[in-house]
């Protein structure tokens, strides 16, 4: 009897077969797991102003934490997720992460609270940091020729890439036709039936063997701690005052984490990010670069939505459908993008897109009570989606075509935290200085009309802000990225884990 078990257990963890029904079977079940992540990212936009209601937040300031919970957690611990998957096998990381994930969803669709529902957002975010590096580690190690691969690699960005959109439509569907608890609950059944399929189809593989086998949850745990409580007094700065003892303390325990981490990364012998990586001109210009278009950009997800609802009163599914036009866009634009860059300067092909981003962003402050979707609302998604895809394809090249290949997972994995820890830092400052103009205006507001006009007026400097971030990573780029030969083919470059947008 143990004979049998061991034998099963032994050809469960076998590689399928090249071009087996198997192998495809793998690739779904892991890509079900990844779409639904990617999803979870954007399925939330439409929702917000009815969980605000739901649950009573008190402001958007509370408001932004459901998503920035979740993009903080998933953006602190992908490093992390790539290298436990390398060390303890890359079905286990998948699993946990699916189990994380799926019971967070359930938390979420149940919560009573809004610190019940914040909470489940950060562990999703979480069960995401899981679960993203092992699907692309997984489909890596199931498809080993490289025409196959190239195949499964091809659906993985497309189903990455679809995922956001779809979020944006089926999340108006479930919140005006069901509940908010939905776009939430509907990952229950989804996640349970996954993790099942994957525990008896899905091989647990591992990275090469080596003699280290330490992981830097250190490292983690200060980051995304440090970038947490700094955030946390970002928002709360104005009801505590600028000068207050809560915001200075918040501030100096923030700084004293990050130095932990700064420290523990040149001090250990297997650390998070190997720091001396951003000697790398191309890599550390790129990060830089990728975090400062996210800081302004990620705000299209949280304001629009806002103000359709809350200004123009459109419905969910309403909103959903204005929103579609962004991420189709993008998704057009990055294609573009990835032609463009073989043809021409790659550094001309980006800094197009940050001052079409930038351009996108200042026509958004133009937003009115009496505005209309087509004048106020659209070309700031046109113009922004372009100009972020434009960029998503040329810096996910520059961040790792100077990487060794030996680190090319690390340059991948560090492109896309930059994209999420500049989007969770710059939805804060964003929305602390909008929300501050807002409740300026609102003490001699006493009609609807007038607080609508407060809280529009609140959006409108929040973007011209904005504005600002894309001209800055356009700096930044100028005097940090050099000519990258046009010799270097983009698609050779590692792909990238998870996209936010």
């Amino acid at each position: 009897m143990v004979d049998q078990q061991a034998g099963s257990a032994q050809a469960a963890a076998t590689v399928p077969e090249e071009g087996s029904a198997r192998q495809w079977l793998v690739l779904a079940l892991v890509l079900v797991a990844q779409f639904m992540v990617v999803l979870d990212a954007t399925i939330v936009t439409v929702a917000l102003p009815s969980i605000q209601r739901g649950l009573g937040f008190a402001n958007q300031l509370d408001l932004q934490w459901v998503i920035n919970a979740y993009v903080l957690l998933a953006g602190g611990f992908l490093l992390l997720g790539g290298r436990a998957g390398d060390l303890f096998g890359r079905k286990r990381l998948f699993l946990a992460g699916l189990a994380l994930f799926t019971t967070a969803s359930l938390v979420n669709g149940l919560a009573q609270s809004p610190g019940m529902l914040i909470a489940g957002r950060a562990v999703q975010g979480l069960g995401a940091a899981l679960v993203s590096p092992a699907v692309l580690s997984i489909i890596v190690a199931t498809f080993t020729k490289e025409e196959e691969r190239a195949k499964a690699l091809g659906v993985f960005s497309t189903v990455t890439a679809a995922g956001a959109a779809v979020g944006l439509l089926l999340g108006g569907v479930l919140t005006q036709e069901l509940s908010w608890r939905w776009i939430f609950l509907v990952n229950v059944p989804v996640g349970a039936i996954g993790a099942l399929l994957a525990t008896r189809f899905v091989a647990n593989s591992r990275g090469p063997r080596t003699a280290d086998r330490r992981i830097d949850v250190l490292g983690a745990v200060t980051v995304t701690g440090g970038l947490t409580l700094f955030i946390y007094a970002l928002v709360n700065a104005q009801s505590w005052g600028w000068g207050s003892g809560r915001f200075i303390g918040l501030v100096i325990a923030a700084a004293a984490l990050l130095a932990v981490f700064v420290v523990t990364e040149l001090r250990s012998r297997s650390p998070l990010i190997r720091l001396g990586i951003f000697r790398i001109r191309s890599l550390a210009g790129a990060n830089a670069t990728m975090f400062l278009m996210l800081a302004g950009q990620f705000i299209t997800m949280f304001f629009p939505t806002l103000y359709l609802q809350d200004v123009f009163r459109y419905s969910p599914i309403k909103t959903g459908l204005a929103y579609f036009v962004w991420p189709v866009m993008m998704i057009v634009a990055a294609s573009v993008g990835q032609r463009l860059i073989r043809r021409f300067d790659s550094r001309l092909v980006l800094f197009a897109g940050l001052l079409l981003d930038s351009g996108g962003l200042f026509a958004f402050h133009s937003v009115s009570v009496n505005g209309t979707y087509a004048a106020d609302v659209l070309p700031g998604m046109l113009l922004t989606a372009t100009g972020v895809g434009l960029g998503f394809s040329t810096l996910f090249f520059l961040a790792t075509v100077d990487a060794p290949a030996h680190e090319a997972g690390l340059a991948s994995g560090l492109i896309n935290t930059s994209q999420q820890l500049g989007a969770a830092l710059g939805l804060a400052v964003l929305s602390t200085i909008a929300a501050s103009h807002t409740a300026n205006l609102l003490h001699g507001a006493t009609t609807a009309v007038q607080r609508a006009g407060a809280l529009t007026s609140g959006f409108q400097l929040g973007f011209m802000i904005a504005a600002i971030f894309p001209l800055a990573a356009a700096l930044v780029m100028a005097l940090t990225i050099r000519r990258v030969s046009h010799e270097v083919d983009p698609e050779t470059v590692a792909a990238p884990e998870e996209t936010l947008l």
